[in-house]
C-alpha cells in the first residue's frame, strides 16, 4: 500500500465492503455524534475486520468519507503561517506546510463507520503527511485564539481609561 496516498486502500475498501454484501453512503460523522474509534494502529488490516464487525451487527451500510488535499487549502495554510509570528522554535512550520504542496490531490484521510444501538463506530485511516497537516490547522488556531483573546483584553483595558 502507499502511505502516501490511501487511494489503492480506498479501492480496496470498496471492493471488499461490496464483496461483504454491503453498500457505502458517502457521509461523515462528525465530532458532534456519539461515537467509538476502532484502534487498531498495528493491523493494516484492520479495516478489513472493522467491516465484518459492522456486518456482523447487521449493519446494512457503512459510511465512507475521504479527504483529499485541495491546493487552495495548502496554500491558505502556508499563507497564514507566513502570516503570523510564531515564536523562533516553530519556523520550520512554513516548511512543512510547503512540503504538503507536494500531496495536493492525494488522499490524506478516510473514515469508515457504521450505527449500532445509537453509537456511530469509527474506523480511520491517515498518512503521515495528514496528521502533520492536521496539527499544523490545530496549532494555527490555537494561536489565532491567543492573539484574539490578548485583543479583547487590551480592548477591555482602553475601554477602562
Amino acid at each position: 500500500m502507499n502511505h502516501d496516498n490511501l487511494l489503492t486502500l480506498k479501492d480496496d475498501m470498496i471492493a471488499y465492503i461490496a464483496g461483504h454484501g454491503m453498500r457505502r453512503i458517502p457521509a461523515h460523522a462528525g465530532e458532534e455524534v456519539p461515537a467509538i474509534l476502532w484502534e487498531d494502529e498495528e493491523n493494516a488490516d484492520g479495516w478489513k475486520e472493522f467491516v465484518e464487525t459492522a456486518k456482523a451487527a447487521g449493519a446494512p451500510f457503512l459510511t465512507m468519507a475521504e479527504v483529499v488535499l485541495e491546493r487552495i487549502d495548502a496554500e491558505l495554510l502556508l499563507e497564514h503561517l507566513q502570516e503570523v509570528n510564531f515564536p523562533e522554535s516553530e519556523t520550520g512550520d512554513v516548511e512543512e506546510a510547503q512540503a504538503l504542496l507536494a500531496h495536493v490531490g492525494k488522499i490524506g484521510y478516510i473514515q469508515l463507520g457504521f450505527a449500532h444501538q445509537g453509537m456511530m463506530f469509527l474506523h480511520e485511516s491517515t498518512t503521515a503527511w495528514y496528521e502533520r497537516y492536521q496539527e499544523l490547522i490545530e496549532a494555527l488556531e490555537d494561536f489565532s485564539d491567543i492573539i484574539f483573546e490578548q485583543d479583547d483584553e487590551d480592548s477591555d483595558e482602553d475601554a477602562r481609561l
